[in-house]
């Protein structure tokens, strides 16, 4: 049976990255957003975030700036992702209150139901489970992630997104298990053909077979 697409790429890539690289996987992948995250240890840079911004918005893909709701209204950007955070509804709250209802806000509930209902019933646009960096049973995350993105999208109408995605292996059972979009991180490459590979690896794993959910 042909593959159909069940999941779209929510790209996620640091602010720091190229133009012509994040452009070479924009042409080549349906990408619904792209994340723009601060670069490990050190604060988002605007002026390098600015550009892209432009370049997703030009090529009708929603930029989102990570954890900084203000710096999203400045650049223009689309809106702004809530990273987990043990206080995520108030910090999604805060969030929202800066952007208004215009804006794209979403979050990650991590690996908690309750928070993830409260972000839907919040207006979040989006919720989220992902994989908190201090687990050290990835194994047993990932499984729990898989679970949680099925429970959603079988009972939510809120559309979901699977975060801390460590492999397209991973993205194809999670788009599997229906997620509405998944997030992978680019690669550090400047190879335009390499990342263009990998887009489209990454856009082979999210279309499933039809019976294979």
């Amino acid at each position: 049976m042909a593959p159909v697409v069940r999941s779209r790429l929510y790209l996620v890539t640091e602010a720091c990255s190229a133009p012509p690289a994040v452009a070479a996987v924009l042409e080549t992948a349906d990408v619904a957003a792209l994340l723009i995250t601060p670069s490990a240890g050190t604060p988002l840079d605007a002026r390098a975030a600015k550009p892209l911004v432009a370049l997703a918005q030009a090529k009708g893909v929603a930029a989102l700036i990570e954890a900084d709701a203000a710096l999203a209204r400045t650049l223009r950007a689309d809106g702004a992702h809530v990273p987990w955070s043990k206080d995520v509804m108030a910090r999604y709250g805060e969030a929202r209150e800066i952007l208004g209802g215009r804006f794209i806000v979403g979050a990650d509930a991590g690996r908690f139901r309750h928070e993830a209902m409260g972000l839907g019933e919040a207006g979040a646009d989006y919720v989220g489970f992902g994989i908190p960096r201090h687990v050290e049973d990835r194994d047993a995350a990932c499984a729990r992630r898989r679970e949680l993105v099925a429970w959603w999208s079988e009972i939510f109408e809120v559309p979901c997104v699977a975060f801390d995605v460590d492999s397209v292996q991973d993205a194809s059972e999670l788009a599997a298990a229906g997620a509405d979009f998944v997030a992978l991180r680019m690669p550090a490459a400047d190879d335009a053909a390499e990342l263009a590979r990998w887009a489209q690896d990454a856009a082979q794993a999210l279309a499933v077979a039809e019976n294979a959910a």
